[in-house]
């Protein structure tokens, strides 16, 4: 289930994440990927992280350069691959979509449907044959590991607009 699309303000928020170039599909090199953030969290004792994004920084299908980690409640120092960051504040597309993973790609398409038939704008950049997205990420606030029920995962889309 996916809500209406809308466009609203948003602050900035910090994160901290390691950065991957993948091929679609990835779910393999989660785990790892986030237990890396994990830890490097833990070890710097900083408390109160979460939950989990994913900022999508190229997509140029199947390949995506990604970053992958935790909101955190105030900037970080960051150590080897894991990496503080700031998602900016301005205009976004968001939607929330509640169901499998599996769907997350229809989803998507269908928040990109709904800004192209309302001639929104990304703040992106063509790279390669693909996009370079200033801000496009999605933040899970439950996920597998702490509700059983995969219709009940829920995924927030965020990507931020021009202007």
């Amino acid at each position: 289930m996916l809500t209406t699309p809308r466009i609203v303000e948003r602050q900035a928020t910090h994160y901290a994440a390691v950065t991957r170039e993948v091929r679609m599909p990835f779910g393999e090199m989660i785990g790892p990927a986030m237990g890396e953030v994990v830890g490097y969290l833990n070890d710097a004792k900083v408390e109160g992280f979460g939950p989990a994004v994913f900022k999508y920084d190229v997509i140029d299908m199947p390949r995506l350069v990604i970053q992958l980690g935790f909101v955190t409640p105030g900037p970080v120092a960051g150590t080897g691959s894991v990496r503080p960051g700031l998602l900016p504040a301005g205009k976004y597309v968001t939607a929330t979509y509640a169901g499998h993973y599996d769907n997350l790609e229809r989803a998507t398409g269908e928040v990109i449907g709904w800004a192209n038939r309302n001639k929104v704008e990304w703040d992106s950049s063509p790279e390669g044959s693909g996009e370079r997205f200033v801000s496009r990420f999605e933040i899970y606030p439950n996920g597998p590991d702490d509700e059983p029920d995969p219709d009940k995962w829920i995924t927030e889309i965020w990507i931020k607009t021009k202007g």
